[in-house]
């Protein structure tokens, strides 16, 4: 296949057309305002690529610098992608790109245009392709494959359309951008295909992971409290469990809500959720950073604390118990007082099993509300003694 540029334009049209096709379809399946953004860039190209290849058959529909124009706006649509994709705000000087490219449009036609719109449509792509390389250079490793690959293609194409707009510098270079002719334009146009492939494939494959990585997020949380939920927590207290020592302890904490039951009955399962939520929040509050809080189900919570002690064991769970109690006798009275109780484990050594140290607490815990409520029991197997803390 010769590569003239009337075949690097349909080849150029047909990948360009299908990526923003395919990542059309994608928008219009999970709503990511980057797939939109990317497939309007895809599209912009093979509209810009359509005009040139007319141009070139002979067909005159309007001048090669709009068909330009649209490169560089394309380019300008995958920035704002890359923007949306890592969550940035561009400032607003991007946004003025396009009154740049305009202006080079008043320019008037001479020996010199040629080279003249081809080193300001390089430019200007390549600024914007190499901003967009660099909002993904923090999350190149952190993200995914894709999203390093994208940023490599992107800074690959960037540098490429700097070297290009140079070029025009070099002496006896043939650059005849109306008729596509001249040994840059047949490089840019091989380039341009390869780019467009790489560009497609690197995106789809990013925000595919983002997606992947929502889902998998989304099915290790609580959906009403965002908390983990029983099988994230499992799978998290192993790395905790493991780093448990004489020096640093662990403690498993089991919290449940005594007379849960009326708040439902008389002010609804609304409030109830709304009751658990605020439970939720006041958790977080209290648990240390780096420690793990889990809803395993109904209105039952566990923490995970690493570097333990009773008098940490204590102070959490007289501020959670104090101000739970108080939360739900202003939002939600009921006859018989909302409380928390709670039983906790403290171990110096890694357990045996997660499911045998639950066990354990759960008994903690029974005993918690055997002993009238609102009360924290405490099982010490560092030094192998039990406690239970009433409420004053």
């Amino acid at each position: 296949m010769a590569l003239d540029p009337t075949t690097m334009l349909v080849l150029s049209i047909a990948l360009a057309a299908s990526a923003a096709l395919y990542l059309g379809i994608e928008w219009r399946s999970v709503r990511a305002s980057s797939l939109l953004f990317w497939s309007l860039g895809f599209t912009t190209i093979t509209v810009g690529c359509s005009l040139a290849l007319l141009r070139n058959s002979g067909i005159l529909i309007i001048g090669i610098w709009f068909a330009n124009g649209l490169l560089v706006l394309a380019h300008w649509l995958f920035l704002l992608g890359v923007a949306r994709f890592t969550e940035v705000r561009l400032s607003r000087a991007w946004y003025w790109l396009a009154g740049v490219w305009l202006a080079m449009l008043l320019l008037p036609e001479g020996p010199q245009w040629s080279k003249t719109m081809l080193l300001a449509n390089s430019l200007l792509v390549s600024i914007v392709t190499l901003r967009a390389s660099f909002l993904l250079r923090p999350h190149g490793l952190s993200l995914s494959v894709g999203a390093a690959q994208l940023r490599f293609v992107l800074l690959a194409h960037g540098l490429f359309y700097l070297c290009k707009g140079l070029s025009v510098f070099a002496p006896g270079t043939l650059v005849d951008l109306a008729a596509l002719r001249g040994h840059v334009i047949q490089i840019s146009l091989v380039e341009g295909v390869i780019a467009i492939m790489l560009l497609a494939v690197s995106m789809t494959g990013t925000e595919r992971y983002q997606r992947e990585k929502q889902i998998a997020r989304l099915a290790a949380r609580d959906p009403l409290t965002a908390l983990y939920n029983r099988r994230a927590f499992e799978a998290r207290a192993v790395r905790l469990l493991s780093d448990v020592s004489a020096a640093r302890p662990g403690a498993l904490l089991l919290i449940d809500i005594d007379n849960f039951k009326p708040v439902n009955d008389l002010h609804g399962h609304a409030a109830g959720d709304r009751l658990l939520v605020m439970l939720s929040e006041m958790i977080r509050a209290l648990v240390p950073k780096g420690d793990l809080v889990a809803r395993l189900g109904g209105d039952e919570f566990t923490i995970l604390l690493s570097n333990a002690s009773c008098e940490s064991i204590e102070a959490i769970s007289s501020a959670l118990r104090e101000q739970f109690q108080q939360a739900a006798t202003d939002h939600f009275p009921t006859p018989l007082p909302v409380t928390l109780s709670v039983g906790a484990n403290l171990f110096g050594e890694p357990p045996v099993s997660l499911t045998a140290l639950i066990e354990q607490v759960d008994k903690a815990l029974y005993d918690s509300k055997r002993s009238g409520r609102d009360a924290l029991r405490i099982v010490d197997q560092t030094v192998g003694t039990q406690q239970t803390l009433q409420a004053q």
